[in-house]
């Protein structure tokens, strides 16, 4: 599946749970799911490179929005 595929899939089942797809969600949803990211500030500063108006609450609202639905999974990793 090619990631505009994926993008389609998560705005299909957003749209299904009646949420809003906003220009700003959809630019974050293509950088959630073009790379990994170690935290949700690394996510934001790639949003903003693309977009300076997008604030730091979306990506966190959109970040915990895709994990509510189970479409992605934080996790907490400490290497020693």
């Amino acid at each position: 599946m090619s990631q505009e595929e994926k993008v389609e899939a998560v705005v299909r089942q957003l749209k299904e749970k009646g949420y809003r797809i906003t220009v700003q969600r959809k630019m974050l949803l293509q950088i959630i799911l073009s790379n990994e990211y170690s935290s949700c500030k690394e996510i934001y500063f790639a949003a903003k490179a693309k977009d300076n108006k997008v604030g730091i609450a979306t990506v966190y609202r959109t970040i915990q929005l895709l994990e509510d639905m189970e479409l992605i999974h934080k996790e907490m990793v400490v290497h020693i």
